[in-house]
């Protein structure tokens, strides 16, 4: 079964509370705040293992949820940091938000890994909060969430050689007779549904990895006949191999033909365009062929271009082998990995805390008679408190005064009374005397 994408679940855990706990040793005079940070929830990491080839297990698991981070301790003693989730995926994984469709990662080497879902802080015992005025604070904040998101895996087959064509030109039959692949070959459309993938020995030394595509029609780009479930694999391959039917034994123009593949591949991503390109003049044993190449080099000329054509009978194997040792001198002079140009590698992109730009501005609108205060980092904050306790609330209150929020609420025309929102937290504005 081969599944080339997927959409799954990732959190990563919750960091562990913080503790209120106070030191009762002997020959400890006073005592003192006692209360240990609790431990950071584990990350979830995406890791290359390149023994795996397909998407499958994640049609059958589509949750990853990190453990979360210990409470603190008493004796100023931190909770234990919960263990990072491993997930491995196939090399050629790209890693897509499914909100923003913002690419987090391209996954092409083996052990290479990113952070997908960061595990949250653990809030800081009541240890923390000590100082000269407040000697024994009941103040601990509540462990941070961890962040949480879809994401949709694509999996991009990681091959040096990709052929192309319309269904049933006998890109199959060729894999089949260069490598040990053995996909499935029919007499109708669509016999290939997935990429199968083949290692081809040259007989001198070399080799390479070549991929039997999906046949593509026009109109592939929008999705037509499985458009996209194509294109997608393309973008990997170092080399495009174009095997046209030259007999056109379809009723169709071998020259129409490869123009209209082309043309698809540059709607789909225009630097395809730019791909090194070798042309394949398939079924050459058969008649006419030899008339309709000569037909198909003249308006390759006329349009300028000096493509290399190899004729070729794939059942016949005939012309094959000197199809194998250009495919190699190619491959030579092309970098080992495909540039994917349009994705950006980001396996050491930062992954900023939650916590991050506390600073930045919050913004105040009327919902009815109640007043709505949209701030991200106010929201994380109120997650962090624990309002069971007075010192926590009064804490909460200093940060929002220093903040501002005090104040911009009186200048819209906040009373005592006002019903304030802050993400689901809701209080009653009361002004102070």
């Amino acid at each position: 079964m081969f599944v080339d994408k997927a959409k799954i679940y990732v959190k990563g855990g919750d960091g562990g509370d913080g503790l209120v706990a106070f030191r009762r040793e002997k020959y400890v005079p006073e005592g003192g705040p006692g209360g240990g940070d609790g431990g950071d929830g584990g990350d979830v990491i995406f890791r290359v293992d390149e023994g795996l080839r397909t998407l499958v297990d994640f049609r059958y698991q589509k949750h990853f949820k990190a453990e979360r981070g210990e409470k603190g301790r008493n004796k100023s003693r931190h909770g234990a940091n919960a263990e990072d989730m491993i997930v491995r995926v196939p090399p050629g994984t790209v890693v897509v938000d499914d909100d923003t469709q913002e690419i987090i990662a391209d996954l092409t080497r083996h052990d290479q890994q990113v952070v997908i879902a960061k595990g949250g802080r653990g809030g800081r015992g009541n240890t923390r909060f000590a100082t000269a005025n407040n000697t024994a604070p009941e103040i601990a904040e509540n462990g941070e969430e961890g962040q949480e998101r879809w994401v949709v895996l694509e999996l991009k087959v990681m091959a040096d050689v990709g052929l192309v064509g319309f269904p049933s030109v006998g890109k199959s039959t060729l894999l089949s007779v260069v490598s040990g692949a053995r996909p499935k070959i029919g007499a109708y459309h669509f016999t290939t549904l997935t990429p199968n993938l083949g290692v081809v020995e040259v007989g001198d030394g070399r080799s390479f990895v070549m991929a039997d595509l999906p046949g593509l029609i026009e109109g592939a780009h929008e999705g037509v006949g499985l458009g996209h479930e194509f294109l997608r694999h393309v973008e990997r391959t170092r080399i495009i191999v174009h095997v046209v039917d030259m007999a056109g034994t379809e009723g169709r123009d071998p020259f129409d033909d490869w123009v209209k593949i082309n043309d698809e591949l540059k709607l789909y991503n225009a630097k395809l365009e730019e791909r090194p390109q070798i042309i394949v003049a398939n079924k050459m044993d058969i008649p006419d062929a030899e008339v309709h190449l000569e037909s198909f080099k003249e308006q390759l000329a006329a349009r300028g271009l000096d493509l290399p054509i190899f004729p070729i009978s794939a059942v016949a194997k005939s012309g094959v082998q000197e199809l194998l040792y250009k495919v190699s001198d190619l491959l030579e002079t092309i970098p080992e990995m495909p540039l994917v140009e349009d994705l950006v590698d980001l396996s050491e992109r930062k992954v900023y805390r939650l916590e991050d730009n506390e600073d930045e501005d919050f913004v105040i609108r009327r919902d009815n008679e109640a007043y709505v205060v949209d701030s991200p980092s106010i929201e994380r904050l109120i997650k962090r408190t624990n309002f069971s306790t007075q010192e926590s609330v009064l804490r909460f209150a200093r940060i929002l005064r220093k903040k501002g929020v005090d104040k911009a609420l009186r200048e819209r025309g906040a009373k005592d009374g006002t019903i304030v929102r802050i993400g689901d937290f809701e209080f009653e504005f009361v002004e102070q005397e």
